[in-house]
């Protein structure tokens, strides 16, 4: 009962992970770049809604909060896009590197300069409510977690496989010369992706305040979903929830019953693991440039 009680906590874990991850995979498929400052957003998107639910001056109610946090961080990522990223079009991947990461220590501190660095916990309606049968708890906060990575994994596929933006964004990242020159608006669907990434990065903070407190340093989670997405292969959305399931799942089980050191180490060994035998990540989607 103890395995199968910390291998369902896990998978909440690993949904998060995996939306976190969602953003990588995002900002990849659309311009083949990495978005180091991912956790980061996903920080500062959940404490825009805790600041719209929790406030005596806003205090709106939990959903209203989550759907304003949601819009609110798409603008932020498609504003990053159109003032600080777009300038560094062209440049090697290695400075958009450079720049996310540094972007994540400007969020950062933007969020402890408003709220502090002291944890702080986002009000639910389904704070502390659980569900108990055959000697296991499932605590309602992950169950919503779990639903939700679910429906927006299979939309944000769907997005990709069916629509014509989405197409076009696939497009753009196989050679964004190329498709500019056929007529795909390129500019325009990386700044739409990017503020995507933002508002998938915001619902990944909502529910990881859900289950616990937050401060300005749970932006670092992102190292795990970089390792989440890298397993199931930057180029998979599916890959990339797989991967967070994985890490998820792996954590509180190393924790149990491996060395302290060896259960923190566990998504790196893995992702390293899976490095070697298949590089391109799990899903590795190897495919021939287009032209």
């Amino acid at each position: 009962m103890e395995l199968l009680q910390l291998v369902i906590g896990g998978l909440a874990n690993g949904c998060i992970y995996g939306l976190v991850a969602l953003g990588f995979v995002l900002i990849y498929k659309a311009s083949e770049g990495v978005n180091f400052a991912q956790g980061d957003m996903m920080m500062l998107g959940a404490f825009i809604a805790l600041g719209l639910g929790n406030s005596e001056q806003a205090g709106l109610p939990f959903g209203l909060a989550v759907i304003i946090a949601i819009v609110l961080m798409f603008g932020i990522g498609w504003g990053v896009e159109r003032v600080v990223v777009r300038r560094i079009f062209g440049q090697p991947q290695f400075a958009l590197v450079i720049l996310t990461i540094a972007l994540g220590f400007v969020f950062r501190f933007v969020a402890g300069s408003i709220w502090g660095y002291t944890p702080l916990v986002l009000e639910t309606p389904f704070a502390g409510m659980n569900l108990r049968g055959g000697g296991i708890v499932i605590s309602v906060s992950d169950l919503v977690t779990i639903a939700v990575t679910v429906v927006l994994t299979l939309a944000l596929w769907a997005f990709f496989a069916f629509t014509k933006i989405g197409l076009a964004a696939q497009a753009a990242s196989q050679n964004q010369m190329a498709a500019y020159i056929v007529g795909v608006p390129v500019m325009r669907i990386n700044s739409l992706i990017w503020g995507l990434s933002g508002a998938v990065a915001t619902v990944a903070g909502v529910l990881y305040a859900t289950r616990g407190a937050i401060d300005p340093n749970i932006g670092l989670l992102g190292l795990k979903a970089f390792a989440a997405a890298v397993i199931g292969g930057l180029g998979s959305l599916p890959g990339a929830l797989l991967g967070g399931l994985i890490i998820g799942v792996v954590e509180p089980v190393a924790g149990r019953y491996a060395p302290g050191e060896l259960a923190k180490m566990s998504p790196y060994i893995i992702m390293l693991l899976v490095l070697v035998t298949r590089p391109g990540g799990l899903f590795a989607q190897i495919q021939m440039k287009k032209v």
